[in-house]
């Protein structure tokens, strides 16, 4: 009763400039790493590469900043989200201007694979978790906006890659989209602030559990596997739905434009989840997000044409960016502020796995089966054990 009667003051201001900021940096983040689509064919033609080896640059930087991000957190838990945002921002920038100088598909794994990598580590979960410590009546829907940012860049930065591949070509593309890195995304990571309720002072504590407790705790367990499970259906969409596409003759613009269809669907699932899970619970409202993403593989597996390309990446779309929004703010009920960065970068690192061989292994099927078919069924079984885990965190009577 005296939560909901909070008058609007009990949440700052300045904290919905760390939303817009985070919003922001993250758009940045995951328009660089999806804008992969856009740059597939032309790694593939520049260097002669099959999809396996293509896929792999994707995988890889997914990899790490999956398995590095726990570190990202560490890092921001210490010196604050501003500092360590802003040198990801950075690594991003070199790594983009690396890959626009790359001989090699080697130089490429290198420069975006790693470079990437690294960069999103520093800026992903310390921008993410540095929201949720700024509100208490309204942090579902700050999570909801703040992690819509991913579906926004979703959308504008591959159609403005190949629009600019069209136009230059995918080496000039590369060098421009560093420079909107430098100015746009170094912008948002200077605006970002740790809230005052996650800075200890004096002898108050900051209210949750160590990093130790949470890890030993039933609760994380069962979401690190709900992660490692969930990963593969989340991520081999972004690597292949777009060449998927063009073999069903699909022109490769609009082929491309799948994965911003992608994040259209994100876009919609992050604000519509915070509604939901306010009625049925942040855990039975990931696990069903979970469970509709799986579903949605039905619809790749019938895909004749655009037509149900579109209605899969949309309906995909809708279950991953609900379930991406939820994690963060899941986690902030489950272990409060204290290493809430250090919490959920560890629980990102059980994506890790998924993210490099979900999007290689469905290169590697492709390869020698000439479909995705088994491909499709794995990620729909794979779900469904990743649903059946979420359930398992909640509370029990």
């Amino acid at each position: 009763m005296s939560t909901a009667a909070a008058p609007p003051e009990a949440e700052p201001a300045y904290a919905w400039v760390v939303v817009w900021a985070c919003f922001a940096s993250l758009a940045v983040i995951f328009g660089v790493a999806y804008s992969f689509a856009a740059f597939f064919e032309s790694f593939a033609a520049e260097f002669l590469a099959r999809r396996a080896d293509v896929s792999l640059v994707f995988g890889l930087s997914g990899l790490i900043y999956f398995v590095l991000g726990v570190g990202g957190g560490l890092l921001a838990d210490r010196f604050g989200p501003r500092v360590v945002c802003t040198a990801g921002m950075g690594c991003i920038v070199a790594g983009l201007l690396g890959c626009s100088l790359a001989p090699s598909i080697g130089a490429v794994y290198a420069a975006y694979g790693v470079g990437i990598g690294i960069g999103i580590a520093l800026v992903y979960t310390p921008s993410i978790a540095c929201v949720q410590p700024w509100f208490t009546r309204r942090r579902g829907l700050a999570a909801g906006i703040a992690s819509a940012g991913i579906g926004a860049g979703t959308v504008v930065v591959p159609l403005v890659a190949t629009a600019l591949i069209g136009r230059l070509d995918w080496r000039s593309t590369l060098q421009v989209l560093a420079l909107g890195v430098l100015l746009l995304g170094c912008g948002a990571t200077l605006l970002l602030r740790r809230a005052p309720s996650a800075t200890a002072k004096g002898f108050a504590a900051v209210a949750g559990v160590p990093l130790g407790q949470a890890l030993r705790s039933a609760e994380f367990r069962w979401l690190y596997v709900a992660a490692l499970f969930a990963s593969p259906s989340m991520f081999i969409p972004f690597a292949h739905v777009s060449a998927a596409a063009r073999d069903l003759g699909v022109a490769p613009a609009r082929a491309v434009g799948l994965v911003g269809l992608i994040g259209i669907g994100s876009l919609a699932g992050r604000f519509a989840i915070g509604w939901l899970a306010d009625r049925l619970g942040r855990a039975r409202t990931l696990a069903l997000a979970q469970a509709s993403m799986g579903l949605s593989y039905l619809v790749w597996a019938a895909a004749d044409g655009y037509g149900a390309m579109a209605v899969f990446a949309l309906w995909m779309g809708l279950s991953y960016g609900g379930a991406v929004a939820l994690m963060p703010a899941l986690c902030m009920d489950l272990f409060g502020a204290r290493a809430v960065s250090s919490v959920l970068g560890t629980l990102y690192s059980g994506a890790a796995l998924g993210n490099l061989a979900g999007p290689v292994v469905a290169g590697w099927v492709f390869d020698r089966v000439g479909g995705y078919g088994p491909v499709i069924w794995s990620c729909l079984l794979l779900s469904a054990v990743a649903t059946a885990a979420t359930l398992r965190v909640l509370p029990r009577r």
